[in-house]
């Protein structure tokens, strides 16, 4: 079914591509929020057709669903694509189940991703995409969901430079990662005190709200250090899980530790539609300096 509100202003244009009645009735809102003008909408099989007719848009929202086919892929590939060029502006909304299927085929940071958002969540990042082309806002309620996300996205970027600064900065003092992350003297680095430091960290949940101790860079971390120490390897959908954030929030922050080198992307040689992330080598050994500096300080956590 296509649609075309017609009265053509000077309200930003969205296309949306959507086959089930609730990702396209939200997509829809979320439009009208910004005050966009909704040119048309089309099922996901139609989508690659009516973006070869389409001239120009502003802003595509592409609202998945589990069922597989050739068509998803596809649009996958061209909303990277067309994010990385800035020819328009992509945003993708999904369900936690495709968070690993989505995320092994993209590569562009730019491109926005929902993990079963809602309406306001949609009206929000599509305001603060059409914020940056230049477009302007007059909805109060997704100005203030724009800026949020902008906030968001501005300290995950500084904490993630901070990060790998440290981890610069640890390879390149005196102290030598030996095997293990062990130093001479001290027990070797157990995965089993990894893990037991994050079951004290979600132990906190019981007692106080999720929200108070919100640390999802180091939360990340210390999964991917047990899984190394594990020879173990984790996958973008179990890191989410790690983050103990929403899935869009943990998402942004995964992209952009990986932007900064502290994680790696690492292909799946068993499943191309995955992929693994791990730490770098730099921030292993920042990881593994730090557990060490607190043997010598005669701090036991196992």
């Amino acid at each position: 079914m296509s649609l075309d509100t017609g009265g053509w202003g000077d309200e930003p244009s969205v296309l949306i591509f959507a086959n089930d009645e609730s990702g396209r009735t939200a997509a829809l809102a979320a439009a009208q929020c910004v005050g966009a003008r909704v040119i048309g909408t089309e099922p996901l099989d139609r989508a690659m057709d009516r973006l070869a007719r389409q001239v120009a848009v502003d802003a595509v929202m592409i609202e998945l669903d589990e069922v597989e086919n050739i068509h998803r892929d596809r649009l996958i590939d061209w909303a990277d694509y067309a994010a990385r060029a800035g020819s328009t502006a992509p945003l993708i909304s999904l369900p936690q189940s495709l968070v690993d299927d989505v995320y092994a085929r993209i590569d562009e940071s730019r491109l926005q991703l929902l993990v079963e958002p809602s309406v306001e969540q949609r009206a929000g990042a599509l305001g603060l995409l059409l914020a940056h082309r230049g477009q302007a806002l007059h909805d109060h309620g997704v100005e203030a969901e724009a800026e949020r996300l902008r906030r968001l996205s501005e300290e995950v970027a500084r904490i993630a430079g901070a990060l790998a600064e440290l981890s610069s900065s640890a390879r390149s003092a005196s102290y030598t990662a030996l095997p293990n992350g062990a130093a001479a003297g001290d027990a070797p680095l157990d995965a089993n005190v990894v893990r037991g430091l994050i079951r004290v960290r979600r132990l906190r949940d019981q007692f106080f709200s999720k929200e108070l101790f919100a640390d999802p860079a180091w939360d990340m971390l210390l999964d991917l250090l047990a899984a190394r120490l594990e020879r173990s390897r984790v996958a973008v959908s179990s890191l989410c899980i790690a983050a103990a954030v929403p899935a869009t929030t943990a998402l942004r922050w995964i992209r952009t530790l990986t932007e900064h080198g502290l994680f790696v992307r690492s292909a799946d040689p068993e499943d191309g539609r995955r992929i693994f992330i791990e730490l770098s080598d730099a921030a292993y050994d920042s990881m593994t300096a730090y557990f060490q500096t607190l043997q010598q300080v005669g701090i036991r956590l196992g």
